[in-house]
């Protein structure tokens, strides 16, 4: 049977209306219904059937008063237990004898969370997958405990209070306005009038007496929450925050807007494949990237991949330890895997791994196998580099090739790589970048590891402008003077060997008196990734640089022309 089949089927009622259902795939496969939100009809799955329908057997259908289905005579005719019917006559006509998966979005979503919540349909349901549609039950409970998220929900459901109004609803729709403001504003196809028009009794026969009176629903069916980070509607709290109710949740915030099964459904898709085989097949490993959406205690970073590069001592081996005391999956990175070993140690968990930044081929090893063993990571920090002084002329073109190499293509190939899986995933990202306050501090001795951390800086400031729409952020961090080894490894050109070594002897020992720590540094590089500044100066004197290149340029350059440091 072609996949690409479409298997039309009329279902009734218990109040005598016809549904119009399609069927694609194998119906021996196991079965996904997906239900539409309002204004839609089930032409909003079409993206995400062709994404599954190789695999499994799905099921769409157009809710009563959309599509092609009949309308109900009256309001008390959309009332929630008559959706959750609708479901059920659904099931029973697709898959009478076989539990089903179900996907479903916005009104759907709410419709479908009825029936999950029902322990008389417990199982008939293997597995639930809700996208911007919370249980209106859940909603009224969760509004009653007071906080500026909900206050910020209540401003974002304007057009609830809208459409209780008598008349005034059906004039906007039929007069264009509000088929039109949606179309434009989510950039999806004009709703048909009919469906935006009937669909505004779903609002009028639900919305105030579930709200008003919740009752306590609970689920121990296995269920995934959706959630789009720039939803004009439906917060992210609101559809969260249900801990309390579903025994077997696991939550993604995604990039994007309301209309997510549109714009992505590529990733929907492969977050609904995840769920299903992991219900389907429990003596299979669980994907990553749903075992980590899995709701635990601990925080944002609970469960998540971290990457970090250069984590065999200094900044890399505290910002390790930072994410691995949040709870973090911390891959530790670092040319030297016994320093990167004891790094793991220390923090007491995360995996050590080997490789030279600088070499594209095994950075691309390391990738895949980050990905392969981990899943993709919620966060990278590219941090190894190298330092280097001395004068440009005195720089040989190894010496730049080797700066190079380590400080900006190590960036390039950690961010070349990893941002290509995370736009690939579809859940956002974060690529924090180690650049330094040197990228904005010229300094007649540091013309070449300035120049790298210069480039490192508008790197990360294109990088964010082009992720920007794939909600992935970058940071360009920028410390300033900051204790770490680097110092003692610092190439001074030009010098000969006892030179060199007695220069860095003098600078360790002024970074030294200094004193501002890693962990100082980590502390910035954890807010940053929460918070996705473009650019997070550290240590005082890095903002004080940073303010004097902006304000003052020209007394930057007259600093720099001077002698400073060891001789």
């Amino acid at each position: 049977m072609s996949n690409s089949e479409v298997r039309h089927r009329r279902v009734s009622t218990t109040d005598g209306l016809t549904l119009a259902a399609y069927a694609h795939g194998d119906p021996e496969s196991p079965t996904i219904v997906a239900v539409h939100g309002y204004p839609d009809d089930h032409t909003v799955w079409d993206g995400v059937v062709a994404e599954l329908a190789d695999r499994f057997h799905v099921v769409t259908y157009d809710v009563r008063g959309a599509g092609a289905s009949d309308q109900p005579a009256d309001r008390s005719g959309y009332l929630m237990d008559q959706l959750a019917a609708d479901l059920t006559a659904v099931l029973d006509e697709v898959s009478p004898d076989r539990p089903v998966h179900l996907l479903a979005h916005d009104w759907g979503a709410i419709q479908t969370w009825h029936a999950v919540t029902d322990p008389r349909l417990r199982a008939r349901i293997a597995s639930y997958t809700s996208i911007s549609g919370p249980c209106l039950d859940h909603v009224g409970a969760w509004m009653r405990r007071p906080s500026p998220a909900t206050l910020r929900q209540a401003l974002h459901s304007w057009y609830i209070a809208f459409f209780q109004l008598p008349v005034v609803p059906e004039l906007a729709w039929r007069s264009g306005l509000f088929g039109g403001f949606l179309a434009r504003r989510e950039r999806i196809p004009r709703p048909a009038l009919r469906d935006g028009v009937n669909g505004i009794e779903l609002y009028r026969a639900n919305m105030l007496a579930r709200l008003g009176g919740p009752a306590q629903r609970r689920t121990d069916v296995p269920v995934q929450v959706l959630a789009p980070e720039g939803d004009a509607y439906v917060s992210t709290p609101m559809q969260t925050e249900i801990g309390r109710f579903v025994d077997d949740l696991a939550i993604r915030t995604l990039p994007g807007g309301h209309w997510l099964p549109r714009a992505r459904p590529d990733v929907i898709a492969r977050c609904v494949r995840e769920l299903v085989d992991a219900v389907e097949h429990p003596d299979r490993p669980v994907a990553p990237a749903l075992r980590k959406a899995r709701v635990r205690s601990g925080g944002r970073w609970a469960g998540r991949t971290v990457v970090v590069t250069g984590a065999g001592s200094g900044i890399g081996r505290a910002t390790a330890r930072a994410f691995a005391q949040l709870g973090a999956d911390v891959v530790a990175a670092d040319r030297d895997l016994d320093t990167a070993t004891e790094t793991v140690r220390l923090a007491g968990s995360g995996r050590a791994y080997q490789v030279d930044v600088a070499e594209g081929d095994a950075m691309e090893e390391f990738a895949k196998r980050v990905a392969a063993e981990h899943g993709v990571p919620q966060l990278v920090v590219n941090n190894a580099g190298i330092g280097m002084a001395g004068p440009f002329a005195d720089t040989t073109v190894a010496d730049w090739r080797r700066i190079l190499d380590v400080n900006l293509w190590g960036v390039i190939h950690g961010c070349r790589l990893f941002a290509a899986q995370m736009r690939e995933h579809g859940e956002g990202g974060q690529i924090v970048n180690t650049a330094s306050a040197a990228a904005f501090t010229p300094a007649k001795a540091l013309s070449a590891y300035a120049t790298t951390k210069a480039a490192v800086l508008m790197l990360s400031e294109c990088l964010r402008a082009e992720l920007a729409e794939h909600g992935i952020g970058v940071t360009a961090i920028c410390p300033g003077v900051v204790h770490t080894n680097i110092t003692a490894t610092t190439r001074f050109v030009g010098a000969d060997e006892a030179t060199e070594k007695r220069r860095q002897d003098s600078v360790t020992a002024l970074y030294r008196r200094r004193n501002y720590t890693p962990d100082r540094v980590a502390a910035q590089i954890v807010s940053a990734a929460e918070r996705n500044p473009a650019l997070q100066p550290v240590t005082p004197e890095a903002h004080v640089s940073l303010a004097a290149y902006r304000l003052t340029p020209g007394l930057v350059r007259a600093i720099a022309r001077r002698d400073i440091g060891p001789s």
